[in-house]
């Protein structure tokens, strides 16, 4: 579907480009990938999007370090990468049960919420379809406007390989998709380490602590993958004490409920768009109870039950440290100590410990940091957030004619809560696709009047 990169150096005449680039393959620019090729499968020879796919992983992967046993989606599996936009698409996770002979079974659970586990196999079998449009193990460093013109009509995208060692490409595109996700969240103060890691490893960094001199574990946070993380730790090594610290007074349950699950319909999209500033700053404080810092109900009640029971037995490996602040960790010799302070008391204790794991979010990555000298093209609010057209395109000068899109949470003050979640992709890669053909139309109309207009200062009559 799309041509093989050229290989240069930076300045090299580039023989090839495409129609877009995505930086990034995660979820959100694979349920791209697929619009477009769906898309495709329509088109004439030669009438093709073609598009590449830069991602820095060897390999696609999504939050594997928290593809804990029995964790399920808070997601309904119809929210896959297309059936919300085509409901009768081949990348369908129902298509997917079928090919892996799994579709009477999973029905026969009665659930709406696949595993984790389950989702993550979907998104690979998706994705292997896509291995030749993808440059995996390679990170953009650069992206910069092409040619020495005034009017940037293409993109260079400078690449290199993700080891660091090795040359770097270029690739010539006219739209570029930046879909980079979310970055981890590490409190102010605190360096990670061998004994200090963000939750996001928490599969890769757990399993190799076979010294554990101190019998415990501190997790910092108190939303949904803090939740899992005391609890897989607590199953995980029986002998071991995990203190769950938190500044709330509980853990908060996720709203759910039919109505304000609306929030996440395709619909509440184009309202959320245009409603005044106040508003949407309204709706996302008015449900952010159903994302953030917050976690589901059967989960809240199976850590309650444990600590309770443990207070039974005399036995209390789960510790809820609750209206409690971390103020310090430090790396010891043979774990890590954290110290924390009583909100109500302000007393304060140390905890040694074997790890300290910081289930402290996520924050979205800044687009300007790769867009370098292109961020002072991109037009901006009030409050120095990007400028977003409903069709996700960043708004931007009249020299940039070349389409800049943007996927996740930098697009949450315009797009609302949706915008780094699983429940709007297949709309929202529909939606960008739309607008890249919209563009090509608009170019092919700007030639077209262009070549009539120069005819008529050649005295050269147009024929239509």
């Amino acid at each position: 579907m799309s041509a093989p990169h050229a290989s240069s150096t930076p300045g090299d005449a580039l023989p090839d480009s495409r129609d877009l680039v995505g930086i990034g393959f995660g979820p959100a620019n694979l349920a791209l990938a697929i619009a477009i090729r769906e898309h495709n499968g329509r088109r004439a020879s030669g009438e093709e999007i073609r598009a590449s796919f830069i991602e820095r992983q060897e390999d696609f992967g999504w939050h594997q370090g928290m593809l804990l046993e029995g964790a399920t989606m808070q997601v309904s599996f119809l929210k896959d990468l297309v059936t919300m936009r085509n409901p009768g698409s081949p990348f369908s996770f129902l298509h997917y049960l079928q090919e892996r002979d799994r579709l009477a079974d999973f029905i026969n659970q009665k659930t709406f919420f696949p595993t984790r586990l389950e989702f993550h196999d979907y998104f690979r079998w998706c994705a292997a379809s896509f291995t030749g449009q993808v440059d995996y193990g390679t990170e953009a460093v650069e992206v910069r406007p092409a040619g020495s013109g005034d009017d940037a009509d293409h993109l260079d995208v400078i690449t290199r390989p993700a080891s660091g060692a090795g040359p770097r490409r270029v690739t010539r595109t006219r739209n570029l998709v930046l879909g980079t996700g979310l970055r981890p969240h590490v409190p102010d103060g605190i360096s990670t380490g061998p004994r200090i890691w963000h939750n996001r490893d928490l599969l890769h960094r757990a399993p190799g602590l076979t010294d554990r001199p101190h019998r415990r574990f501190v997790v910092v946070g108190a939303g949904q993958s803090a939740a899992e993380t005391a609890d897989h730790l607590h199953r995980t090594f029986p002998d071991a004490e995990v203190c769950a610290v938190f500044t709330r007074y509980g853990y908060s349950p996720a709203d759910d409920s039919p109505f304000a699950n609306r929030i996440f319909d395709p619909a509440a999209v184009d309202e959320f768009y245009q409603a005044p500033e106040e508003v949407k700053q309204q709706l996302i404080g008015y449900h952010a109870n159903t994302n953030y810092a917050v976690v589901d109900g059967d989960l809240i009640e199976h850590l309650y039950r444990t600590v309770y029971q443990e207070k039974v037995a005399g036995t209390e490996r789960l510790r809820v440290l609750n209206t409690t602040a971390l103020t310090s960790v430090e790396e010891l010799p043979d774990g890590a100590r954290a110290v924390v302070r009583s909100l109500t008391t302000g007393e304060t204790q140390t905890l040694d410990c074997d790890a300290v794991v910081l289930a402290t979010g996520y924050r979205p990555t800044d687009p300007a940091e790769l867009l370098g000298d292109l961020a002072g093209e991109c037009l901006t609010d009030g409050q120095g957030r990007l400028r977003v057209g409903r069709d996700h395109r960043v708004e931007t000068t009249g020299r940039v004619r070349a389409g800049i899109y943007v996927q996740g949470a930098a697009a949450e003050h315009t797009h609302g809560i949706t915008a780094s979640l699983l429940s709007t992709l297949a709309v929202r890669s529909g939606e960008i696709c739309d607008s890249l053909l919209l563009r090509v139309a608009e170019r092919e109309v700007r030639s077209t009047l262009a070549a009539e207009a120069a005819a008529a200062a050649d005295g050269v009559p147009a024929h239509r």
